[in-house]
């Protein structure tokens, strides 16, 4: 990331690694009821229409029937898998954005737009390809309701990881994988890219200091930015996710699907909570992150020095 000057140490590599992981489960800690409410709202609809069909509107709405209906823990359904997903995959695509930069300018600290953008759509790509089955089950978790008989889906973590693999394959841990590197792409070049330029422009014309307003207002701009691209592909990833074997031939049916079932507009189905979500969950990540790593760096330089 930008901003470190010449008097600073560099955070190492596995300062950022840890780093990104540590602040990406701080956020999802804080923000994941929206993040709930957003994948109920994306596949609303995508069952037969009729009585019943709209379950829920809006955040607010969504929020206040699920804990009506199934309880406040039903809000962090999945949490365990998502703090799984996040630890390894944002560990990849955030921890080695500022590696993979190098690696492309063999080096050199001046990064263009098109190195930025190659270095986040790898990232980002090399963190599903790692991370695809925490994925799998955490959209899994937010999306089952309890069933009338007072059931579930999957039991625990563990059962969901199990069951997956034993009635749809290995592969089912990683299906909707394509799709998911597509939108990781968009998402890790929307999110980085914006928050390292707006945070670039900021401390170039001196409008703040390399603090917490900065770090702020970068990531809210790098939040909005992502979900308004991102939000089409998301949708499209958490249908073809949750859906049961056979539902779907490939993600480009489901969204021809969506498409003629229920117009351009499902797209931006979940629209508002996941702005909510990504624009509070860039804020918290890269606050805490910024922070993680000089803190980190510092205590690094106390204890080579003593």
């Amino acid at each position: 990331m930008v901003g470190i000057k010449p008097k600073d140490a560099v955070p190492s590599g596995p300062v950022k690694f840890f780093g990104a992981g540590t602040a990406a489960c701080i956020a999802d800690l804080i923000t994941f009821p929206l993040d709930t409410a957003k994948v109920r709202l994306q596949i609303q609809g995508e069952s037969i229409k009729g009585e019943g069909a709209v379950k829920y509107r809006g955040v607010y709405g969504t929020i206040t029937t699920m804990v009506r209906t199934e309880g406040a823990r039903s809000l962090y359904n999945g949490l365990v898998a998502g703090l799984q997903r996040q630890m390894s995959f944002a560990s990849v695509r955030i921890g080695l954005y500022d590696s993979m930069k190098q690696f492309y300018t063999r080096g050199t600290e001046s990064a263009g737009i098109v190195v930025r953008l190659m270095a986040g759509c790898t990232t980002g790509a090399m963190a599903v390809a790692f991370a695809q089955p925490t994925d799998v089950v955490k959209v899994r978790f937010q999306a089952q309701v309890r069933l009338p008989g007072g059931g579930r889906r999957y039991n625990s973590t563990l059962d969901a990881y199990r069951t997956i693999a034993r009635d749809e394959g290995v592969r089912g841990l990683w299906k909707g994988c394509m799709p998911n590197i597509t939108r990781n792409a968009i998402v890790n070049c929307a999110e980085l890219v914006t928050y390292d330029l707006i945070k670039e422009f900021i401390l170039k014309y001196d409008l703040m200091t390399d603090n917490l307003p900065c770090h702020f207002t970068a990531a809210f701009g790098a939040g909005f930015c992502t979900t308004v691209v991102a939000s089409p592909v998301d949708v499209v990833k958490t249908r073809f996710m949750n859906s049961t074997d056979g539902k779907y031939r490939s993600a480009i049916n489901c969204a021809i699907i969506m498409v003629r079932n229920e117009g351009p507009s499902a797209f931006y189905k979940g629209f508002m909570p996941s702005f909510l979500r990504l624009g509070s969950w860039n804020i918290v990540m890269f606050v805490t992150y910024e922070q993680i790593k000089r803190h980190m760096t510092r205590t690094q330089q106390y204890w080579e020095t003593s």
